[in-house]
């Protein structure tokens, strides 16, 4: 009787959760639909937006800069600041530039939520004319101010940066704003990240970027050029700086805007998820005109130009992984049309257009073992006439990274430049698996291995 007793107890609870099971299905089932057909008589009319119970409720506003018409007539980084923290207090936002130049004393920083959007090419953020003292004694670690020879042409508010011969380079650069000037004694915002020597040329130099968003997330860029007045500015390393950076940043989409003339990177990204670079042009920059880098997992690089810059088309920089690279058009560059190498794994490069660039269509640096860019897929694009400072090769693979695919791609030389083989194998490394390509025109062949 007992066993009979135990055995009713378990089928009436077996059916009680399935009868609730299917209940609470019914429930999801039928909220689905009403969510789709419109919640009806619930006291809020017929608005069936989702309103979070945990968030407060934003108002998305825009406020409109840049001259006469504009919520905020000032055309400076400044005024443009001023319209984003007010829009940062509020919980974000779109800042839109009208039709007109702005000078940029300090980086335009963006925070979460806040959208920046030009009037197309004619918004103009133009860096202003730059200017850099010497040291009188040495600046260190950890201090908020640095004392120069001559201060004159510094001011309040400026984005600066400060390095010395054996510190300028990578992340041992320190960036900063001039929060006041006492005499030639300039205090800073934050903190100093090394110690610069006066006797190693130590240098403070109003060099920044024009605009920047660091530790903030689902933020937009779009629809204006940048002017990075390169001839009059000092150099300032990509880790740190660009026309446009994001650090730390999630989320992230720039898109339509010109990068020109800056004395680094036109557009870097570091430390970052999801970062979106979408139909931008970016030429005459000193350094890369894009740069991925230091840990970028999930960007796409799509439909953009990057072109007579110094350094490289592209410059893929130490971890970034799965991520897509296409469509773009990367020529008439200083060194390689795309560089990509440490950490650098699971990339998707198609349908771009490499030509013309200075040494290599595709360069994959020299790495460590399981440092290398393995799995690096270069499918349909065109790489010609590369080589044009010198021998180049369409890929040239000089590390041993494992498979690395070249598909169906068309890879020439027609006579205008000096990409003397499709592909070089240096020593040590890897052979490429190659599959329905289309390689012609060069006098050492399809492929060299070293």
């Amino acid at each position: 009787m007992k066993t009979i007793t135990t055995l009713v107890t378990v089928m009436f609870l077996a059916a009680s959760c399935t009868s609730r099971n299917n209940v609470e299905n019914a429930v999801q089932n039928n909220v689905t639909s009403e969510k789709m057909e419109g919640i009806k008589n619930s006291g809020a009319g017929s608005d069936t937006s989702f309103i979070s119970v945990v968030h407060p409720l934003i108002n998305r506003e825009t406020i409109t800069v840049g001259g006469r018409g504009a919520d905020i007539t000032d055309c400076t980084s400044a005024g443009i600041q001023t319209a984003i923290d007010v829009l940062h207090k509020r919980g974000g936002g779109t800042v839109k530039l009208l039709e007109t130049g702005f000078v940029i004393n300090a980086p335009v920083r963006l925070y979460s939520n806040i959208s920046l959007v030009g009037s197309g090419a004619n918004t103009v953020l133009k860096k202003c004319t730059g200017f850099h003292s010497s040291f009188a004694i040495d600046a260190d670690y950890g201090e908020l101010q640095v004392t120069v020879t001559d201060a004159s042409g510094f001011r309040p508010g400026m984005g600066v940066a400060i390095y010395d011969d054996d510190q300028r380079s990578g992340w041992a650069l320190t960036t900063a704003r001039i929060v006041t000037i006492k005499g030639n004694t300039i205090f800073l915002d934050d903190y100093l990240l090394r110690d610069y020597r006066a006797d190693k040329n130590g240098t403070i130099s109003n060099a920044c970027s024009v605009v920047e968003a660091i530790g903030a997330d689902n933020i937009r860029i779009s629809d204006l050029t940048i002017d990075g007045s390169l001839v009059s500015n000092e150099m300032i390393d990509g880790c740190r700086a660009g026309g446009v950076y994001i650090h730390k940043s999630a989320n992230a989409v720039v898109e339509n805007v010109t990068v020109r003339n800056f004395n680094s990177d036109g557009i870097s990204w570091q430390i970052t998820e999801h970062v979106t670079v979408r139909n931008c042009e970016v030429y005459g920059c000193a350094n890369s005109g894009l740069h991925p880098g230091t840990g970028s997992p999930y960007s796409l690089v799509e439909g953009n130009r990057s072109h007579d810059n110094g350094g490289y088309g592209l410059f893929v920089c130490w971890r970034v992984r799965n991520s897509i690279v296409r469509n773009n058009i990367f020529y008439n560059n200083g060194r390689n049309g795309i560089c990509t190498g440490h950490k650098d794994t699971d990339v998707l490069f198609a349908g771009n257009h490499i030509y013309d660039n200075g040494s290599d269509g595709i360069n994959l640096r020299g790495e460590s073992d399981l440092n290398a860019p393995h799995r690096s897929v270069f499918r349909d694009n065109t790489i010609e006439n590369n080589g044009t400072k010198g021998e180049g090769y369409g890929l040239s693979v000089n590390c041993k990274a494992e498979g690395v695919v070249l598909e169906n791609n068309i890879i020439r030389n027609t006579g205008n430049g000096k990409q003397i083989a499709a592909v070089m194998i240096r020593k040590g490394a890897l052979p490429v698996n190659m599959i329905s390509n289309s390689i012609t025109g060069h006098p050492k062949g399809e492929v060299v291995q070293e």
